[in-house]
């Protein structure tokens, strides 16, 4: 633990000019009087750490001295490339090892370079979830993403319907959607080569239990994780669009509509629309989840959509607009 501390310490001392002993106490999580000890270790052990006492004191390496030590360790090199996405390496116990590789980065870098994590931090941030709605972080997500980096089975037990089922899996990506975790497996085959298994997608908040197993699996090289998901995400969305409603909409109609329904439902929609009309009114057969969901979500629309059918449905914004022509009559 301290020798990985004492290579931290000549990591930061290495980006930097100089720093006081507040903020490597800081950066190292540790007490000022740690610190001193740890400078006073190191340069006994040769590495020329010099202290600056005053106001404007700190510590500060001499003469140019280089450390050796900024090779990225695999894990580093991975988790380095996901630090734009600081709440999800928290969320995986990936922290660590993205600040470690950051920080090898940084003392690799030439001194007119120094500043560009920084001026990237400024400039550059992904915050994943939706608005107004609490992030809740899985309780087995570190387990399962140490599975995926590692290439190793899983024994997974998670909630379907009002029960509970157990698979073995090969944890091949993980993928954070508007603030929810999912996880992309193969069903494992016992003897069958890579790539062998069915493809399915799991939430992570489902599973109940998790046990990561000895055995690792053979990585199919030509799995493609965005690809794939891309490819779920519309199917999903196709799947649950089980009813059928015809609007016709005006201009404004026409462009608010992805912004309000699916957007997939929307596109299909559109691009099967006829003509305008003598009004500039496009009538389209918007598919749908529910007929309660699609009174929600065209009631955003307002006076720039009328629904045609289903009657039902009609009948339901007809009453809508008598109500609304009550409250704001006089």
């Amino acid at each position: 633990m301290r020798a990985a501390r004492l290579i931290k310490m000549v990591l930061l001392l290495q980006s930097r000019p100089a720093m006081t002993a507040a903020e490597l106490a800081r950066e190292l999580e540790v007490s000022e009087r740690t610190v001193t000890r740890d400078a006073q270790a190191l340069s006994e052990a040769g590495v020329p750490v010099y202290a600056e006492r005053g106001r404007a004191g700190g510590y500060r390496l001499v003469g140019g001295y280089r450390t050796r030590l900024t090779g990225l360790a695999r894990g580093e090199a991975e988790a380095l490339f996901l630090s734009g996405v600081p709440g999800a390496l928290r969320e995986m116990g990936l922290e660590d090892a993205a600040s470690a590789a950051r920080l090898k980065v940084s003392a690799a870098l030439l001194p007119s370079l120094r500043d560009a994590p920084r001026t990237a931090a400024q400039r550059f941030h992904l915050d994943a979830p939706g608005w107004f709605q609490e992030p809740r972080t899985p309780e087995l997500l570190p387990v399962v993403a140490e599975a995926v980096w590692d290439d190793r089975r899983v024994r997974a037990r998670y909630r379907r319907g009002e029960g509970a089922v157990e698979r073995e899996l090969e944890p091949y990506g993980l993928v954070l959607k508007a603030g929810v975790w999912y996880l992309c497996a193969r069903v494992a085959e016992p003897g069958a080569g890579a790539g062998a298994g069915v493809l399915r997608t799991y939430r992570i908040d489902r599973f109940t239990g998790v046990r990561t197993l000895e055995e690792r699996f053979v990585r199919d090289e030509d799995f493609d994780l965005p690809g794939y998901w891309a490819e779920q995400a519309e199917r999903f969305a196709r799947s649950i669009l089980r009813a059928e409603v015809v609007v016709r909409l005006s201009e404004a109609g026409v462009r608010r509509l992805p912004y309000t329904v699916d957007p997939v439902a929307a596109r299909d929609a559109l691009a099967q629309a006829g003509e305008a009309d003598g009004q500039g009114r496009v009538t389209v057969a918007l598919r749908v989840e529910s007929e309660e969901v699609a009174h929600t979500q065209l009631t955003a629309l307002g006076p720039e959509a009328e629904v045609l059918s289903p009657a039902s449905l009609r009948r339901r914004f007809a009453e809508d607009a008598a109500r609304l022509s009550g409250l704001y009559r006089g």
